[in-house]
């Protein structure tokens, strides 16, 4: 399918600007170069006697073959006249004319590129005599030393900077991305949704639609969360931990988002977390469709009863999924600025959203992920009440404001988190718990709201104290390497030889 064009997203993981149009179609010199080479000693002359033809010296000859000079239209034309060929066989858009020529310009191309250049070898010139074994294996290794170069440079870093990017981007248009909202609507009316949750036979459905078929499977590789045979039309899904449970039509959504959406095989780490933007939105406006979610979250504005815990129940999803996806449509519908965060009960932000002017705490790059959240925030003091069975409700005083924050806690296997949703004071009244009279002062991301020790125990335990710190090994790591980071790409292949019909 032809790509979906998210415009707000366009320019994340480009690997280059565009090239301005042209007005003719121009070949490139490199193949020119080798298609003349081809003809040339297909018909056994050399640059000296072809030359002689076309009344050139070799040496220009031999640059144009090579691809370092193009040449005039005069030239080209007695070019082809002296090899009898048609012009137009020579400027020919088509694969160079055989395997070794092929070679020769990835060859070509590799040795021009700034990292070969970086590396200060001198380049290898496949002349004729280099065999074509030795040719297949320059070419190999020059792919691999730019494979491994990409991955190396996938560092944490680098996410850092890919995920600060896409949120910075994210505020500037409210968390809503209107092509996937209606891309999503489209998609699940023509699935035969109406209203409510949308159920596990309308997804499997919209797989259908597009030509595939969910199979669940308790062998998925262990790097994935789902796998899709594109040759046989297949996604492959865990099977039902919990029969009816969110997760599955969550992950088959993201897996039929990356055929609608004409996603290709990322080129970059930016890139790849780009597609999971997308997967994720489209996935949530597919389980929590715009127009149904509008109608329900205004109604409950009229009644100034906004509660995330409702919204999830309405559609069967969880609180995170529902907090996240009133991000998208508060500010653009509700006219509501809001923030988002998760956090874990080590007090780290694992995500985080903001349009409301909320002072998240910054690295020097002005990322957030990993950064600590204000012990006096609703996120954080959450852990510490007994009752979490509903949403705790809190004031909080900042220096960019008070606001008011709901939050419900959660468990998962590395620990604990909140999922908080909070919106500035004067939007308090649309929501539930406006009421609470429950309140907080913080002074971050100053430092001496919460993050230094009080003067007196700083004073008796400085220079008394050795803690050994938890090493949190995903800070020095890379990030995961391969065709999709952090899949073990010869685990997937054989888990789809093995599980392709037969015959």
């Amino acid at each position: 399918m032809p790509r979906v064009e998210v415009a707000a997203l366009a320019h994340i993981g480009a690997a280059r600007e565009p090239a301005p149009p042209e007005r003719s179609p121009r070949v490139d010199p490199v193949t020119l170069g080798r298609r003349i080479r081809h003809f040339r000693t297909t018909r056994g002359l050399t640059l000296a006697e072809l030359g002689g033809r076309t009344g050139t010296t070799p040496s220009q000859l031999s640059l144009v073959e090579n691809g370092r000079r193009e040449p005039r239209l005069s030239l080209l034309t007695a070019v082809a006249d002296a090899l009898a060929v048609p012009v137009g066989d020579l400027m020919a858009a088509e694969p160079p004319p055989d395997r070794r020529a092929a070679l020769e310009i990835e060859l070509d191309r590799a040795q021009r590129s700034p990292l070969f250049t970086s590396l200060g070898i001198k380049p290898v010139r496949p002349g004729r005599t280099l065999p074509l074994d030795a040719l297949e294996s320059l070419v190999a290794l020059h792919a691999e030393l730019a494979r491994r170069h990409n991955a190396s440079h996938a560092t944490p870093e680098e996410a850092r900077r890919a995920n600060t990017e896409i949120r910075l981007v994210m505020r500037t248009v409210d968390n809503h991305l209107p092509e996937l909202e209606q891309l999503a609507e489209d998609m699940v009316r023509e699935a035969g949704y109406t209203v409510g949750a949308l159920t596990h036979r309308s997804v499997a459905r919209m797989a259908e639609l597009l030509g595939f078929r969910i199979i669940h499977v308790d062998d998925l590789p262990h790097s994935t969360r789902t796998v899709t045979d594109l040759a046989n039309g297949r996604i492959y899904l865990p099977p039902a931990s919990i029969p009816g449970g969110h997760g599955l039509r969550s992950l088959a959504l993201q897996a039929i988002a990356h055929r609608v959406l004409g996603h290709e095989h990322p080129a970059s780490y930016a890139d790849f977390l780009r597609q999971r933007l997308e997967i994720n939105y489209f996935a949530a406006a597919c389980l929590m469709p715009r127009g149904v979610a509008v109608e329900y979250l205004a109604a409950a504005k009229r009644a100034k009863d906004l509660a995330v815990e409702d919204f999830r129940d309405a559609f069967g999803v969880t609180h995170e999924a529902a907090a996240h996806r009133l991000t998208n449509l508060a500010t653009r519908y509700l006219d509501i600025p809001v923030h988002f965060l998760r956090v874990g009960d080590d007090g780290g932000l694992y995500r985080g959203y903001e349009n409301d002017g909320v002072p998240f705490v910054q690295d020097a790059t002005g990322a957030i992920e990993g950064q600590p959240v204000c012990r006096r925030w609703t996120a954080r003091t959450v852990f510490g009440l007994k009752d979490r069975t509903t949403e705790n409700y809190q004031y909080t005083d900042t220096p960019a404001g008070t606001y008011w924050c709901s939050s419900q806690t959660g468990t998962q296997t590395a620990g604990q988190f909140s999922i908080t949703v909070g919106v500035p004071y004067v939007h308090a009244k649309w929501f539930r718990g406006r009421d609470t009279a429950v309140r907080q002062v913080s002074r971050c991301p100053e430092e001496s709201c919460c993050r230094r020790p009080a003067r007196e125990l700083a004073q008796h335990w400085q220079g008394s104290a050795w803690p050994s710190a938890a090493l949190h090994a995903h800070v020095l790591s890379p990030l995961p390497a391969g065709t999709f980071p952090g899949v073990d790409d010869a685990e997937v292949y054989a888990f789809l030889a093995k599980h392709a019909p037969r015959g």
